[in-house]
């Protein structure tokens, strides 16, 4: 039996609340709130940031602010889990079914590695790191396997392509991280640990993600022959069945 070396955060997590939930329902002022701690956050760090100083950032009274969030920690993971939705719709976005799956995974590839790449996704990132140790639900919350999440949906769309057989795979959500990680090679570690500054241009994103793309496909993807072939109802093995047929 196959055995899983792996486990996911959902798996590893402590069970860990959150805290409470805020009673603000303002949805306006919240983005509000998020958007001036962002700002703070980016400039001073997640330790040395106050909530007086995200209160001035945001314009709001520090009653408001306490209404809409318990404390800096809830505010911060809110912040995080807002990010990372934008990343994953934006990425969605990008597998449209009228695309070849070379072109959607290409596209999604794009912009993933664009993102991942950004200024504030690698503060982001590092700030996460930091406050792990006291803090360790917020980096499972980050890397969680949501229907939210990167992984995911790049999971669900590799199913939708083995379904219709133009993709052979047999795990994939192995699949989803290995295409994750061709298309940042060379980027995204060296981004994060700072050795390279600022983010690559354009055209190396672009070379990076037609590689891996193109490393990707060689190893999973079907040709026309083998995908009409897959879809194809099988004939039965079965001496009785051919006896009837006869």
């Amino acid at each position: 039996m196959e055995t899983k070396l792996t486990a996911t955060c959902d798996e590893t997590c402590p069970n860990t609340p959150t805290g409470r939930r805020a009673a603000g329902a303002d949805p306006l002022k919240r983005e509000q709130i998020l958007d001036g701690a962002k700002r703070v956050f980016m400039e001073q760090g997640f330790d040395a940031a106050s909530m007086n100083d995200i209160t001035r950032a945001a314009g709001v009274s520090k009653g408001t602010i306490y209404v809409y969030f318990e404390n800096k920690e809830d505010l911060f993971g809110e912040l995080i889990q807002r990010e990372r939705l934008r990343i994953t719709e934006s990425a969605r976005g990008a597998l449209k079914e009228n695309l070849t799956v070379a072109e959607a995974l290409h596209d999604f590839g794009i912009l993933f590695a664009t993102h991942i790449s950004a200024d504030y996704t690698i503060k982001a990132m590092r700030m996460v790191i930091a406050v792990n140790q006291r803090m360790p639900l917020l980096a499972c919350n980050f890397l969680s396997a949501s229907p939210m999440n990167p992984v995911s949906v790049l999971k669900a769309y590799l199913d939708r392509q083995v379904e219709d057989g133009r993709l052979a795979i047999d795990d994939t959500e192995l699949a989803s991280r290995q295409f994750l990680e061709l298309a940042t090679a060379g980027i995204f570690k060296h981004r994060l640990f700072g050795s390279m500054e600022t983010p690559p241009p354009p055209s190396e994103v672009e070379r990076i993600v037609a590689s891996g793309t193109k490393v990707f496909l060689a190893a999973y993807e079907r040709s026309a022959s083998e995908a009409r072939l897959s879809l194809q109802p099988q004939e039965s093995d079965d001496p009785k069945s051919a006896s009837q047929i006869g």
